[in-house]
């Protein structure tokens, strides 16, 4: 793979793939439709949609080898399958003493729950973003679907914002995080829209809290669970106030660089991506082009799965796969090239290698 996409960040400095995407998704959703717009009412009526519970392993298998081009689009369900999971024992073992006081019950409500000082909250925030961004995930997952398409020539856009792509070995130039990345933070305000990398701050963060890391960069518990951790006076559910981030800019808080609202920094390197997979998509038109689409909810089907249906219905030779626990379906208008799987996509995957 060469960087020549890259290109299309100097040439078109603010080609936005990311909008362009959305409208292609707005577009299809009225031609299946039939009507002007298809509501969300309309889908969860089932309307026009198909969904299938088939073994289709050996035709993805096929897909994959005869493509020209494939663009992966991923959803959480992937990083779920590959053991990022944000409650249950994994919760319990890093965040037992944040449920005990204030009464969540997984990462993701933690991370809206408003804490009475920053010391706390950049607590459990480091807590989060380390074994969720700088650990990796307990299965191989995406290492499973690197082997698959890495002698194809491929291109990834993803919600997630662990970063599992990138460090299973995926070339970071085919790589669109559209909503930020747990690694990064950026002026709450925002100020500017530069963004700065978080490691050190955070690794520094959960040392203080008490936590030790392991060679292999494992985030070691002193004690069976953090609950314990805390009671025998062994964890600290607190930072060092020198340590809560801040703006170098304007003297404001950092916060996550995460799609949560319009203060959002697409910063530079968010365009070179977004401008890449915009001209990606461009060289697919009229090719055998798969459209894998991994683990994609309900929550934002207009950055992958809804523009893959309408790219895939644009071109006669595209074939749309979609893998998903439970709600693998497809326009009743592409179930002749569509592949639908369900159940765990990891297992899915390690049956195709």
């Amino acid at each position: 793979m060469n960087s020549s996409l890259y290109e299309a960040f100097r040439q078109e400095r603010r080609v936005n793939g990311y909008e362009e995407t959305i409208g292609k998704g707005l577009a299809g959703l009225r031609h299946f439709r039939g009507h002007p717009l298809l509501m969300e009412d309309d889908l969860a009526a089932g309307q026009d949609i198909a969904v299938y519970r088939t073994g289709q392993t050996a035709g993805l298998k096929a897909a994959i080898a005869d493509a020209e081009k494939i663009v992966i689009g991923a959803g959480a369900g992937l990083s779920t399958s590959a053991g990022y999971v944000y409650s249950g024992e994994r919760f319990q073992k890093y965040f037992a003493d944040f449920e005990e006081a204030y009464g969540f019950h997984d990462m993701y409500s933690g991370g809206f729950y408003r804490y009475s000082t920053p010391e706390e909250r950049w607590a459990f925030w480091s807590r989060n973003i380390y074994i969720n961004r700088y650990m990796d995930p307990p299965g191989p997952v995406y290492q499973d679907l690197l082997s698959l398409v890495q002698d194809k020539d491929c291109f990834v856009i993803t919600t997630n914002v662990d970063h599992c792509f990138q460090r299973a070995g995926f070339d970071k130039q085919r790589l669109f995080y559209t909503q930020g990345d747990y690694g990064l933070w950026q002026c709450s305000k925002p100020c500017h829209d530069k963004t700065y990398d978080n490691e050190e701050t955070v690794r520094a963060m959960v040392l203080e809290q008490g936590f030790t890391i392991a060679a292999d960069g494992t985030l070691q518990v002193p004690a069976a669970d953090a609950a314990q951790a805390a009671s025998a006076g062994l964890l600290k559910r607190s930072v060092p106030h020198d340590l809560v981030p801040r703006c170098p800019v304007c003297g404001e808080p950092l916060t996550m660089n995460l799609r949560a609202d319009d203060t959002f920094v697409e910063d530079q390197g968010w365009y070179a991506a977004s401008a890449a997979y915009a001209a990606y998509l461009r060289a697919c038109e009229g090719k055998r082009v798969l459209y894998l689409e991994l683990g994609v909810g309900g929550n934002t089907p207009m950055i992958i799965k809804y523009p893959f249906w309408a790219m895939t219905h644009e071109n006669e030779q595209a074939t749309y796969a979609c893998l998903n626990y439970e709600e693998a379906c497809c326009p009743e208008r592409l179930k002749d090239r569509s592949i639908l799987l369900g159940g765990d996509t990891g297992e899915v995957l390690k049956k195709l290698k």
